[in-house]
């Protein structure tokens, strides 16, 4: 085997990304372990908030469905009004301050009203912010991890440069281990941000049609009360 093809040789059995790692300098290295343990949480929250998502939408297109074929509000409540679902802590706000109002005899039924509305709309946000509140993870490593990926691949690259200018030879086996270790840095970066970035999107929509439907309902029930306070 010539000179060349020798170098060519040791060059690619260096470039598997484990040896990449272990002849990575120590800042690249601290950069891909970063990298990784961010991906590994990034999918962490993307399977805990899916499955909480889709357990959300499931039971809770069933508890309206229970709801509305209901004949007594108050024994329903006694029996869902405990639920961890969204669409019941909603379902309870506006039972709770229903029953507080009309407690009151000298209460007025615009008031009655206001407190009604005021108090499932707060439930409502507490809610929605209740289910997002992961997201911000999401968008943070979204937006950073790239930018990090990016700084192991200038480090790496400059650590490329610095080979050169020490051993005086721009051959294929000084150069494309440190290339190869930069290149690498930016590859975890992107495999940590793109997931990160599709599910931000994604659970953001499904959290706004969630919290649409929490309004629908909560403007529903405001209705079926508002009805109710008319008749007393």
């Amino acid at each position: 085997m010539t000179a060349p093809l020798a170098s060519i040789a040791v060059a690619s059995n260096s470039l598997s990304p484990v040896a990449l790692f272990l002849q990575a300098d120590i800042v690249v290295k601290i950069v891909m372990i970063g990298l990784l343990f961010a991906s590994i949480w990034t999918w962490a929250i993307i399977i805990g908030v899916g499955m909480r998502l889709r357990s959300v939408r499931k039971d809770g297109e069933a508890f309206e469905q229970e709801f509305w074929k209901a004949e007594d509000i108050d024994r329903f409540h006694d029996k869902k009004g405990r639920s961890p679902l969204p669409v019941a802590r909603v379902f309870a706000a506006g039972v709770a301050e229903w029953r507080r109002s009309t407690a009151i005899k000298t209460a007025g039924r615009e008031g009655t009203r206001d407190r009604l509305s005021t108090a499932m709309a707060s439930a409502v946000a507490q809610e929605a912010d209740t289910l997002s509140e992961r997201l911000n993870i999401l968008a943070t490593v979204g937006s950073v991890a790239p930018f990090v990926g990016l700084f192991g691949t200038v480090w790496g690259i400059m650590r490329s440069f610095t080979s050169i200018a020490a051993q005086q030879n721009t051959s294929l086996a000084v150069v494309a281990p440190g290339i190869a270790e930069a290149l690498f840095a930016t590859a975890i970066g992107l495999f940590a941000a793109i997931p990160a970035v599709i599910a931000y999107n994604r659970f953001s929509h499904a959290i706004n049609r969630i919290e649409a439907r929490l309004h629908r309902f909560a403007d529903n029930f405001y209705t079926t009360l508002s009805r109710e306070l008319e008749s007393q």
